[in-house]
């Protein structure tokens, strides 16, 4: 892949996160004044996210949480924006004191964001200020993905799961790395997967927790493994699927609600933290209000609904297939979407896998659930890698 855009040939700013006074102001008159539906008909999560649970968080959006100290604390990292292919490209870049710490790209995909990471991204860069070996240490790199949270919004119809990772190659050579390690989640495993085949030359090993695109090849009888990934996608297909049809064929239309309501945008971002993270029936229960609604603020401080729900229009369902021969590492979380299948990924696209764990627990959120559990094992393979 062409490396274009070295640190000589375009600029790479340093930026705070600093949202102004008016639009707080806005989102606690918005919040005061919503208009609430009736309640649900039943006692659970089965017709979406309950009233009582959604007023009390959007209670403690509107009465406890202070965005100046979550936005103090997303600016403990140091934040970058970037042109890349006419789009300004947002990341944190987190250097490492370790010297021969190598480089790490980590994607968030959706209804996620940088926020994901924020437990993990210091540890990875500097394990010894956290007990850890610094001879685990990492450089890492941490974009928003184009038309999510700080990253440029997409003008024109193009900017694909390939595009993207195309565009995290060229911010790589920007940053002066030669080699660099991939790892994503969600759409990050789908733009790391196609780093993986497009940027072979300089992508040394990628890790992903999803098999984004992997067909299912169960045999007869389904192996446990199997049934496990057959039973998440039944379920997915009948009762989770709702949002990525609509964001796949009108993301339009959903942006112009959730743009104007912040308790629709919670609503339509927290049910999935119900759904996909490994949390016993209530997000609360490994996630607290406050990381919570700090990823909400990134959608809705941007008024991303509607230019993040379009790589679903661009890619969803329509992912470039072709054999990913560099080492590969996945880590199957138990309340993954669709847990992955070794077979199924090696009979697919990936033809490398050196690195197979299964994990104990957690779910599609792997940073944001289980930071200690997600920094282990991204060691692990790294050190398995070999490179």
């Amino acid at each position: 892949m062409p490396r274009g855009g070295g640190t000589g040939a375009h600029t790479i700013e340093r930026t705070t996160i600093t949202i102004p006074d008016s639009q707080l102001a806005d989102l606690a008159a918005r919040l005061a004044h919503a208009r609430w539906p009736e309640p649900e008909t039943v006692a659970d999560w089965s017709q979406g996210i309950p009233l009582d649970w959604l007023r009390a968080i959007c209670d403690y959006w509107a009465d406890g949480y202070d965005w100046r100290a979550r936005e103090a604390r997303l600016n403990r990292f140091d934040h970058y924006t970037t042109p890349i292919d006419d789009l300004d490209v947002h990341f944190i870049h987190q250097r490492s004191p370790v010297a021969g710490a190598r480089p790490l790209l980590i994607t968030h995909g959706w209804p996620g964001s940088i926020v994901e990471f924020h437990k993990v991204i210091e540890p990875l860069s500097d394990p010894g200020r956290f007990g850890g070996d610094p001879a685990d240490a990492f450089h890492v790199v941490c974009p928003s993905l184009p038309g999510f949270g700080f990253s440029g919004k997409p003008v024109t119809t193009g900017w694909n799961v390939e595009r993207i990772a195309r565009a995290w190659a060229m911010l790589m050579a920007r940053l002066g790395y030669e080699r660099y390690f991939a790892q994503g989640g969600d759409w990050g495993s789908a733009v790391t997967q196609s780093l993986g085949w497009q940027d072979p030359a300089h992508c040394a090993a990628i890790h992903v927790t999803l098999a984004m695109g992997t067909r299912p090849r169960p045999g007869d009888p389904p192996s446990p493994a199997e049934q496990r990934a057959l039973d998440g996608l039944t379920y997915y297909r009948r009762w989770d699927a709702g949002y990525s049809k609509q964001q796949a064929t009108r993301p339009q239309t959903i942006g112009y609600a959730l743009t104007d309501s912040p308790i629709g945008q919670a609503a339509w971002i927290l049910e999935k933290f119900w759904a996909w993270t490994d949390c016993d029936g209530d997000p609360l229960n490994v996630l607290g209000r406050d990381e919570l609604l700090d990823n909400v603020m990134l959608y809705w401080l941007t008024h991303s609904a509607a230019s993040s729900a379009r790589l679903y229009w661009e890619s969803f369902g329509n992912v470039e297939h072709h054999p990913i021969t560099i080492p590969t590492g996945v880590s199957v979380y138990p309340r993954e979407i669709v847990p992955p299948v070794r077979g199924w990924m090696e009979a697919g696209d990936f033809r490398n896998i050196r690195y197979f764990a299964e994990m104990e627990k957690g779910g599609h959120f792997a940073a944001f659930e289980q930071p200690a559990a997600y920094i282990d094992d991204v060691r692990r393979w790294a050190r398995t890698m070999g490179l």
